[in-house]
């Protein structure tokens, strides 16, 4: 039974989820009947659709136009993460037989989950729907977007066109559904409803999430830091850092925030930075940048979320070369009231030098990690194995790119093996349920079946080992054996 309407809902939004729930379940009824090649082909439809050039750049077109938020360039590249969603899901089975272990007697098969509610985030209003849509429809799920007030426009586009696809290909569209009448009341009935929920956005929104009643796959907070130790080539670190820090204007939470350098490195790492085109702010500047970034309570303002530097220098009432592509900003400490150790968000990286040894290192970094982001991501710039293994032990979070651009790596991509979303999950450090990049298993109910083997049972001497005592065993059967 749908849960009550929330009392802000209006007769419009009330009226409109009750057509669009009645209409998803005809739809699943529909899909949960197809076989693997006809979901595999449906998913190749949808997914062409809105991750054609032409198509694409329109769609970024528009959700910059409509949101003032992101980069052109780099935005368009996320057709790309369109194109490895893809490239995972058709290389997974999903109907019928999808695990087999013969050893173990068990067979797999996998199952809609239903209806899913799909919160779309203001800074990915075309990627996060497309990648919902694809893992879904292998899923054989159906999908109820709501998205955000200030891009729906361009969500509703992006749906419209692979409703159109699902359409052409004999399919009902109503497998794909996007409200027209967003707001938080919207979202939070939209959630009450499904029957699972993939919340991509805010704290509150996780929360809210996870407050539904419906079982929620949301994200953490994200304050992805770089962590250099001695052996690392900071060039190649610098670059990595620029091009995760300039991607869609910072917008993303795998968007390096922080850089930790050894101090014997730090000059080294500053010139590097500066000469992939960051701009090194004075300290007076600095304290400009803090009042526009954050306010007296350090609440993160957001009219300088995702912005270009040239912009977010003006906002801070000074000018940086044309030229430039980041601001950096030397770190004056690791602490709750420092705000340039948290998440930016924008075109801002800060850099915090450790003393030390490496293991020293990590300590800071961890405490970094404390102020915020904890379970979402890092990275390391290192060449030691044994560096990257210590880091690795010791840093709590979900997931760690080894010399890599952060955000074009943590989410997956074509040259690392991590599963391609728009989702991670940070586990219990962050308050998710996974930890794991959210991808085709986490849209699938699985059935377990199991066949008899032969019997698994291994000795006491075996299982308790050292602790083993035959003599309790014994006294103990006696024992019984009289009092029979």
């Amino acid at each position: 039974m749908a849960a009550s309407a929330p009392k802000s809902l209006s007769p419009e939004q009330e009226q409109e989820l009750d057509e669009v729930f009645a209409r998803a379940r005809a739809a699943l009824a529909v899909i949960e009947t197809y076989d693997q090649a006809r979901v595999d082909r449906l998913i190749q439809a949808v997914a062409w659709a809105v991750a054609n050039r032409s198509t694409f750049h329109r769609l970024v077109g528009m959700g910059i136009e409509e949101s003032g938020l992101g980069d052109f360039d780099s935005r368009m590249n996320k057709r790309m993460k369109i194109r490895g969603v893809l490239r995972d899901a058709l290389r997974s089975p999903s109907v019928g037989v999808i695990e087999e272990d013969a050893e173990k007697g068990l067979v797999k098969y996998g199952k809609p989950v239903g209806i899913i509610g799909c919160i779309v985030p203001t800074t990915n209003p075309d990627l996060t729907p497309a990648g919902n849509a694809i893992y879904a429809i292998k899923a054989r799920d159906v999908v109820v977007f709501s998205p955000h007030p200030r891009s729906k426009h361009t969500t509703f586009e992006t749906v419209r066109l692979m409703r159109e696809a699902l359409e052409a290909e004999g399919a009902p569209a109503d497998i794909l559904q996007c409200i027209t009448l967003p707001s938080l009341a919207a979202s939070q009935e939209i959630m009450a409803r499904s029957d699972l929920v993939i919340a991509t956005g805010g704290q509150g929104l996780v929360r809210a999430a996870y407050s539904s009643g419906t079982p929620a796959y949301g994200v953490g907070a994200g304050n992805a830091t770089e962590f250099v130790d001695e052996t690392a080539d900071i060039g190649e670190t610098a670059r990595n850092c620029m091009i995760s820090k300039t991607s869609d204007f910072g917008s993303g939470c795998s968007a390096d925030g922080n850089v930790l350098v050894p101090a014997s490195r730090y000059r080294e790492m500053l010139e590097a930075l500066q000469a992939e085109g960051g701009y090194l702010a004075s300290t007076d500047e600095r304290s400009a940048l803090q009042r526009v970034m954050w306010d007296d309570e350090g609440h993160r303002l957001p009219d300088t979320v995702a912005i270009s530097p040239q912009a977010l220098a003006k906002a801070a009432g000074f000018h940086i070369p044309a030229e430039s592509r980041f601001i950096l900003v030397e770190g004056d400490g690791i602490a709750e009231d420092r705000q340039f150790c948290k998440e930016k968000l924008t075109t801002l990286m800060a850099v915090h030098p450790y003393d030390g040894t490496f293991e020293d290192g990590v300590e800071v970094a961890k405490r970094l990690y404390d102020i915020g982001g904890k379970g979402h991501s890092c990275g390391i710039a290192s060449t030691d194995d044994a560096h990257i293994d210590y880091f690795a032990q010791h840093m709590p979070v979900s997931r760690i790119m080894v010399r890599q651009p952060n955000s074009k790596a943590n989410a997956g991509a074509f040259t690392n093996g991590m599963p391609m979303t728009s989702s991670m999950g940070c586990g219990t450090w962050g308050g998710n349920i996974t930890s794991e990049n959210v991808s085709l298993r986490h849209y699938l109910n699985t059935t377990w079946v199991s066949r008899v083997i032969a019997e698994d049972r291994p000795s006491d001497e075996e299982l308790f080992g050292d602790f083993y005592d035959a003599a309790l065993e014994s006294a103990a059967a006696a024992a019984t054996a009289v009092t029979r």
